[in-house]
């Protein structure tokens, strides 16, 4: 696959279904196809567990016909199928009930430069599969070498490209290509009545911002060691730090309260809240699809709304929900460029960096956590509740004094957005919903 190059035959076959559609009664429809090739090796001390290498394409649409709507995908891309199917979802729109809030978005005269957003990687796609194999290899060797850690459970090479192509009888049309690789390693050490366990994984869209074995090694084993022999603590109020990927959960948490679908639906304690401080003024938080190269990054959404820049919380104030069309008219709230199959996705959300560093935070505590890993739900977005099983480093005089687990670590996610104290400046955009380390005042660590 290279950027933007063959999109053309889809981009006609978008179309027919378009023009299919509207030809058998529909008031509107809406056409993606995807074609992507994915690669994923498995490797455990030593050998190859499993390898994946395939390709696949596939259709999905929506038809609207009367306010009514039907949805349908399909891998068999033959002609007669697909009018089969177009015919078919037509005749069962109309079973459906009447939605005023049904229909497409109208076409927006923006237009984002894709080639600026840097979402395609030409070298991922002419990675021999010897060549990531051995990536998945040389990763768990050198994890492997230390001699604290005990047991694998594996390294992983993936990749895929993956070219999305969108039709809509309001007149759009537009395609893009994105390519994805990871290489990751879970560890285990300890004794047998004492053992713990952590991973490490790099993702990114070009290859040549892939962590390397030795710095992915490394991590893991960092991680897994650090936790060897834990203690347990009595149930108490401390300050609270999370690392980036605690960070990560707490801020997912955060955008599935400030869905608009989650607002129409009245499933967020935030429903009616907007305008108002729910955080401190340290805490901003932006939802932005047009980052390059990082892996939230796309020039449109699901509907072909163009993607942009919505800063949902100011300085602890919430300022916008984030919609799809359908939201959007439910609501009287303008698109953000969030649809995703239907629903409502993030692009790049993120908790903006701070100016502390990690050790600048964890030597400002006199006694709290580090919060490295979580197990368990319990989190409710209809009241902001959070409460989930915990593994940590306990602080004692601004130092890492020993490992933690069988704590739970509760709260609620306007109170921890209210106490944040420091906000770190690692901010890496491992993941589309992403943070750096921060430092809430007070949380309650339940224990002994």
């Amino acid at each position: 696959m290279s950027e933007n190059g063959g999109a053309e035959p889809l981009l006609e076959l978008a179309g027919r279904i378009v023009d299919l559609g509207r030809r058998c009664g529909a008031d509107e429809v809406e056409a993606t196809v995807s074609d992507g090739r994915e690669f994923s090796v498995d490797v455990r001390f030593g050998s190859v567990e499993s390898l994946v290498e395939a390709g696949s394409r596939y259709l999905s649409f929506r038809v609207i016909k009367d306010k009514r709507t039907a949805h349908a995908t399909s891998s068999d891309l033959q002609v007669g199928t697909l009018e089969r199917l177009v015919r078919n979802a037509v005749d069962r729109a109309m079973l459906g009930s009447r939605d005023e809030c049904a229909g497409l978005p109208a076409l927006s005269p923006e237009k984002v430069d894709v080639a600026a957003l840097r979402l395609f990687d030409p070298r991922v796609s002419e990675l021999q599969a010897d060549r990531k194999i051995g990536l998945a290899l040389e990763t768990e060797r050198i994890a492997l070498e230390d001699k604290r850690i005990t047991n694998s459970h594996g390294a992983s090479f993936t990749s895929s490209e993956v070219r999305t192509v969108l039709a809509s009888s309001n007149g759009f049309t537009d395609s893009y290509d994105q390519t994805f690789c990871s290489l990751s390693v879970g560890l285990q050490a300890g004794e047998t009545d004492e053992k713990v366990e952590d991973d490490w994984v790099s993702v990114n869209r070009f290859f040549e911002d892939l962590e390397p074995p030795e710095t992915v090694a490394r991590k893991a084993v960092e991680r897994t060691i650090r936790q060897i022999r834990p203690r347990k603590v009595r149930t108490q109020t401390v300050p609270v730090i999370f690392e980036p990927g605690m960070t990560d959960w707490l801020v997912g948490f955060l955008f599935a309260c400030v869905s608009a679908v989650a607002v129409y639906q009245k499933t967020t304690f935030l429903a009616e809240r907007l305008g108002d401080r729910i955080g401190n003024e340290k805490i901003t938080v932006i939802d932005d699809g047009l980052l390059p190269k990082r892996l939230g990054s796309r020039p449109f959404d699901s509907e072909g709304v163009p993607c942009r820049r919505t800063a949902v919380l100011e300085n602890g104030v919430l300022r916008s929900f984030l919609s799809n069309a359908y939201a959007g008219r439910k609501l009287g709230l303008p698109l953000t460029g969030n649809s995703d199959g239907g629903g409502v996705g993030p692009n790049n959300f993120y908790l903006q960096p701070g100016p502390s560093t990690p050790a600048e935070i964890i030597a400002s505590t006199k006694k709290g956590l580090i919060l490295t890993r979580t197990i368990g739900h319990g989190l409710n977005p209809v009241t902001g509740d959070l409460s989930r099983g915990a593994f940590g480093l306990w602080v004692e005089g601004g130092e890492i004094a020993y490992p933690v687990s069988e704590v739970t670590v509760a709260g609620n996610l306007e109170q921890v957005l209210r106490q944040v104290e420091l906000v770190g400046n690692d901010l890496d955009f491992r993941a589309p919903v992403s943070g750096p380390t921060i430092k809430v005042a007070a949380m309650t660590v339940a224990g002994e």
